[in-house]
C-alpha cells in the first residue's frame, strides 16, 4: 500500500453557520474500480488495483459453490435461505428463524457454528433480548447464515464439519479455487486470511473484485460456459435481489438501496469500508453487459459513513440511480448534514471526487 493507492473521497466540513465558507474538518479516503463482465475498466478513482481484504462481500462466492454443487435441490432451500447464507444479517428474529430452518434442512445444530456471538446488530432486537434475559447465541451472529451454508456444503459432500474453516478442509479449497477462478487470478496471487467470524478471507485488487461482481450479474458475458455455474450464478444473484432484507435487514445501507433499485442491481457491503455492487445487464447503459463496481476507503470507515456516501455517488456519476431514488436513500448521501445533540446543523459530509472514465 502506498500513499497513491487512496484519494480523498469524503470531506467532513464545518462552519459557525451553514451560509458561511464551510472549513474542512475531516477527509476519508478511498480507491474504486468500475469493471464489466468481459474486462474492461470502465471507470476508476485513485488506484483500482489496491488489494485488501474483501471481507463480507466474498460472502456469495463463498457460497457459490454449494450451490454450483446443487446444494438448493439437494436440501430443498427456499430463495430466502439461500440469501441469507450470503448475508451479513442484522439479527433480527426472522433471520434467527430462517437459519435455523438452513440448520434443520440440513441437520446440523446452532452448536455447531464457529463463527462466535455477539448481540444482534439489530438495536431493537438486542434491546427486547436484554429486557428478556436472553443471552444471544451464535445463530444472530451476522455470519451465521454463511456458517451455516458452509456446514451444510460440508455434510453434503460427507466431509467432516468440527474443522469446516481451516483452509485445507475440502470446502475451504473448493472456495479458493472458485474464488480464483470467479475473480480472475492465480490462487497463489490470492492472499488469505481469518474473518471476524474466523473463516477464511481473501485480499485482491480491487479491479479483480469488480469483474468477479460483473460476472457474477451476467455470467454469459463474463465468459462462464459450466451450466452449473451458470446457474449457481443467477440463483445467488435472484436470490439476493429479491430478498434484500435477508441481505442485511431494516434500515441497512445494502437493502435499502436494493429495495431501491427494484432487481436492477446488487450490493454487498464487507468490514473494514469494503462495498461491492453489481449492476444487471442494461442497466448502466440498454444493451451494456453487468458492470462490477468495488469500494474500499483506507481508514475502515468505522462510523459507516463514507462507504453509503461514496457508493451512491459513484452511481449517481454513472447515472444508474435517478433524482427519486436519490431522494428516497438521501438519509446515506451522497451529501448529508452534520448535525450536533441538538440537532442544530453545523456542517456537512459530501463527496470530493470525480470517476475517471476510460477511454
Amino acid at each position: 500500500m502506498t500513499n497513491q493507492s487512496y484519494l480523498p473521497v469524503l470531506e467532513l466540513s464545518r462552519g459557525y453557520t451553514t451560509e458561511q465558507e464551510q472549513t474542512t474538518e475531516s477527509i476519508h479516503f478511498g480507491a474504486i474500480a468500475v469493471v464489466d463482465a468481459k474486462g474492461n475498466l470502465l471507470a476508476s478513482y485513485a488506484d483500482p488495483f489496491t488489494i485488501s481484504f474483501l471481507r463480507s462481500t466474498a460472502k456469495p462466492f463463498q457460497a457459490l459453490p454449494f450451490y454450483e454443487g446443487g446444494g438448493k435441490d439437494f436440501y430443498h432451500l427456499t430463495m430466502r435461505e439461500i440469501a441469507l447464507t450470503c448475508a451479513s444479517h442484522i439479527g433480527t428474529d426472522e433471520h434467527f428463524y430462517v437459519v435455523q430452518s438452513i440448520q434443520s434442512k440440513s441437520g446440523i445444530k446452532e452448536s455447531d457454528l464457529l463463527c462466535g456471538i455477539h448481540p444482534p446488530l439489530h438495536e431493537p432486537t438486542a434491546e427486547m433480548l436484554r429486557k428478556l434475559a436472553i443471552k444471544p447465541t451464535s445463530n444472530r451472529h451476522t455470519c451465521s447464515g454463511k456458517h451455516s451454508g458452509m456446514l451444510a456444503f460440508a455434510r453434503m459432500l460427507d466431509q467432516p464439519i468440527d474443522n469446516y474453516l481451516d483452509i485445507s478442509h475440502a470446502i475451504q479449497k473448493t472456495i479458493l479455487q472458485v474464488i480464483s477462478e470467479m475473480f480472475k487470478l492465480p490462487v497463489d496471487e490470492v492472499k488469505i486470511g481469518i474473518d471476524g467470524c474466523s473463516a477464511p478471507t481473501f485480499a485482491l485488487p480491487l479491479y479483480n473484485a469488480a469483474l468477479a461482481y460483473a460476472r457474477l450479474c451476467d455470467p454469459i458475458a463474463g465468459g462462464i460456459r459450466s451450466e452449473s455455474r451458470l446457474k449457481a450464478c443467477e440463483l445467488i444473484t435472484k436470490s439476493m435481489i429479491s430478498n434484500p432484507d435477508m441481505v442485511a435487514g431494516p434500515g441497512e445501507f445494502d437493502t435499502c438501496l436494493m429495495e431501491i433499485g427494484e432487481g436492477r442491481f446488487l450490493s454487498k457491503t464487507g468490514a473494514e469500508g469494503y462495498q461491492c455492487l453489481g449492476l444487471l445487464p442494461g442497466v448502466l447503459q440498454p444493451h451494456s453487459c453487468g458492470v462490477g463496481i468495488a469500494i474500499k476507503i483506507s481508514d475502515g470507515d468505522l462510523k459507516g459513513r463514507a462507504i453509503p456516501a461514496t457508493s451512491l455517488e459513484v452511481l449517481r456519476q454513472l447515472k444508474v440511480l435517478s433524482k427519486p431514488d436519490l431522494e428516497a436513500l438521501k438519509q446515506f448521501g451522497p451529501k448529508t448534514p452534520i448535525s450536533n445533540w441538538r440537532k442544530i446543523v453545523v456542517g456537512d459530509a459530501k463527496p470530493v471526487f470525480t470517476l475517471q472514465v476510460a477511454g
